[in-house]
């Protein structure tokens, strides 16, 4: 990604491979950049963006839409999956997915291949990042068990296929995140979970769930490496927000439904029981006394980024959707969200850029 401002014109580019994006605070900006490309390079300019890399893109006044509807059906059809009975979760609660459980498969490949579509779904789809983590693991030697879990994503993606983000245009500039743990859910390793959502006002810009790299002896070891991680991709988000002329002078609110690592955090004393988690206390310590973050206390009902965590059952996975504007914009009720002439309806697999 490059990035220049001149007279407080900001101008991006955005280049993988041959294809580029260009965005900028100023029209005329963007008409002088193409016509240098033009004297140095043979380009194709393909006007506003509406697909790129397998994600398309709706836009209005009200903000952008986006989803992955026609890779997602791409990755049905492959996978002969249009048919079948959709679902209304990605996976089900308290499945105890291990390495030996199931028969292995006689070709791994046509596992490993499926997951490794639906790692990039989770691009615009947070609602299957746990899933489709989880099943990531299992890759080395996969089993009809982990098959038919994976099996399971696909006909809850056959639901809608058309889930997507939707930034609202409306929406403020300020960082707020929530960060959760599920200590010791690995069944094979007892390595805990972590995940963290976050937001820029209410537009949902960042998500992750991830196994922990090592065993946590407690619950609290394992929050704190779940903190420690989103206070370094919130430092990250703040650094990219500035290149883009941003300032984010308002304090983070770092969102936790566990009280006990709140109050570890804000007592400047260490004692046994904490030493093992001194080093990541140490690091949101900094971040809370500089006032970049201050922590929350959030109820589990509230806390979003159980999503990330852990399966989660349909009325609580719909809820989450609706606080994270995860939204499907074909159905009836979100048509009118945005123009209808800005549509991702009726894209062109062959635009692959707005510059390519």
């Amino acid at each position: 990604m490059g990035y220049n401002n001149i007279n407080g014109i900001f101008v991006v580019i955005l280049v993988y491979v041959d294809d580029i994006l260009v965005a900028s605070s100023d029209i005329v900006a963007v008409h002088e950049l193409k016509s240098i490309f033009h004297r140095h390079f043979q380009i194709k300019d393909l006007g506003t963006l509406r697909y790129f890399l397998g994600i398309e893109v709706a836009r209005s006044s009200k903000g952008i839409y986006l989803c992955q509807r026609k890779y997602t059906l791409d990755i049905l059809a492959d996978s002969s999956t249009l048919g079948s009975t959709p679902t209304k979760v990605p996976m089900q609660q308290n499945l105890n997915l291990t390495q030996t459980i199931g028969t292995p498969l006689p070709d791994p490949s046509v596992y490993r291949r499926l997951i490794g579509r639906l790692l990039y779904l989770t691009v615009s789809r947070p609602d299957i990042c746990y899933s489709v983590n989880n099943l990531s693991q299992f890759m080395a030697n996969p089993t009809y068990a982990h098959l038919h879990a994976a099996h399971k994503v696909l006909r809850y993606l056959k639901g809608a296929p058309g889930l997507g983000l939707l930034l609202s245009s409306s929406s403020s500039l300020h960082l707020e995140a929530y960060c959760d743990s599920d200590w010791a859910s690995c069944p094979d390793t007892r390595r805990s979970i972590s995940g963290y959502c976050i937001f820029l006002g209410s537009s949902l810009i960042s998500w992750k769930s991830k196994k922990q790299s090592v065993v946590s002896k407690s619950s609290a070891k394992a929050e704190y490496r779940s903190m420690a991680v989103t206070c370094a991709e919130l430092t990250w988000l703040k650094y990219i927000l500035s290149a883009l002329d941003v300032q984010h002078f308002q304090l983070v609110l770092l969102h936790r439904d566990n009280q006990a690592a709140i109050h570890i955090v804000a007592n400047p004393v260490f004692h046994e029981r904490t030493k093992h988690i001194e080093l990541d206390c140490h690091l949101i310590r900094d971040q809370i006394q500089v006032g970049h973050i201050c922590t929350r206390y959030v109820s589990s009902s509230n806390q979003l980024a159980d999503i990330m965590t852990k399966a989660l059952s349909s009325s609580v996975l719909n809820f989450h959707l609706s606080k994270m504007a995860v939204v499907n914009f074909y159905t009836p009720s979100c048509r009118g969200v945005l123009e209808d002439e800005s549509s991702p309806h009726h894209v062109n697999e062959e635009k692959e850029g707005m510059v390519t």
